[in-house]
């Protein structure tokens, strides 16, 4: 059973079709400027929150899939709503048990900021996230 004091939060694609419940706080706030993430989002960087798999509290509405490989090799898979395309939430080989959901569908102006900026290189020139630690050079 969930403790009362455990804040959850919804993430929610944009015919609100696909609801997520999510409780406690992600382990780490991002984006992501790979061109993958630029495609995926139509924008310029990704923005998202790794969570547990456990996090999730309920979910509801019909959900499709999509698999690539990513350039680790590794596969990445978007889940994205059934009617309206939106991608609520990505599954990767790498995060054991964890998810990463859209931060944007959580409708939260007070939701962290990134705390990393993953593919730098790959930025558009104009974009600039200040106070933000890029990861590893790729």
């Amino acid at each position: 059973p969930m403790q009362a004091d455990v804040r959850t939060r919804t993430a929610a694609c944009s015919c609100r079709g696909v609801e997520l419940v999510l409780a406690g706080e992600p382990h780490r706030v991002y984006a992501c400027s790979c061109l993958e993430c630029q495609r995926c989002t139509g924008s310029a960087f990704s923005y998202r929150a790794i969570y547990a798999e456990s996090a999730i509290v309920s979910r509801k509405g019909e959900t499709r899939t999509w698999r690539r490989t990513g350039t680790s090799g590794q596969w990445l898979e978007q889940e994205f709503c059934a009617r309206c395309g939106s991608v609520v939430l990505m599954r990767a080989e790498a995060l054991k048990a964890a998810i990463s959901v859209s931060a944007g569908c959580l409708e939260d102006r007070d939701f962290p900021a990134p705390q990393l900026l993953h593919w730098a290189k790959r930025k558009h020139r104009w974009l600039c996230l200040q106070d933000i630690a890029e990861s590893r050079p790729q």
